[in-house]
């Protein structure tokens, strides 16, 4: 039951993906959100070599969702043997609160094999308050590379968007769905 619950949830929150697209792409510029150019040079001081990849990642999550009014920079790990794991934790950046450290985790479940360690930037859209960020998002990944892999994925909560998008070194084969939960202490408990 838990599992159809799960499914369901997911199927809602990428039937949102085009609504929330479309409310950005109408938006004007906002002086509390970061311009791809910032997010490009932040981005390249903390992945460091895959500067190409990089831009043209968030070059499409902007064109898709607009600017972000904020960004996490982090590292995390996960592995996965049908059902996974996934851990993190970063620093989000805001214009007008600041910085925030925060922590994530959370399961995933399906066709997914193998183990990663990234480093990790995830635009975050449509945040009302610092505090927004701390629930559960709903996402579904996918994963195909041995050694190192560069993806972005979306996960959705409420009207709030994240991107991870992530540079990973590992062996990873699948596709997954779950959800990333994000708290202001780093603990163990995914769920």
């Amino acid at each position: 039951m838990r599992a159809r619950s799960l499914a369901a949830a997911l199927i809602a929150a990428f039937a949102l993906f085009p609504l929330a697209a479309s409310a950005q792409a109408g938006r004007e510029a906002d002086p509390g959100t970061f311009t791809t150019t910032e997010l490009v040079d932040s981005g390249h001081r903390f992945f460091g070599t895959i500067s190409r990849g990089l831009a043209l990642t968030i070059q499409e999550a902007v064109k898709r969702w607009g600017e972000p009014n904020g960004y996490i920079l982090g590292q995390e790990a996960s592995g996965a043997i049908i059902g996974g794991l996934r851990y993190g934790e970063g620093t989000l950046y805001t214009r007008n609160v600041g910085e925030r450290r925060v922590f994530w985790q959370g399961p995933t479940v399906g066709f997914d094999f193998g183990g990663e360690g990234a480093r990790t930037m995830m635009l975050v859209y449509n945040m009302p308050a610092t505090e927004a960020i701390y629930q559960r998002f709903l996402a579904v990944d996918g994963s195909a590379y041995v050694v190192g892999g560069f993806g972005m994925t979306a996960a959705v909560a409420d009207e709030m968007v994240v991107v991870p998008i992530r540079s990973g070194v590992g062996a990873r084969l699948g596709v997954n769905m779950g959800y990333l939960k994000f708290t202001s202490q780093a603990t163990w408990n995914p769920f």
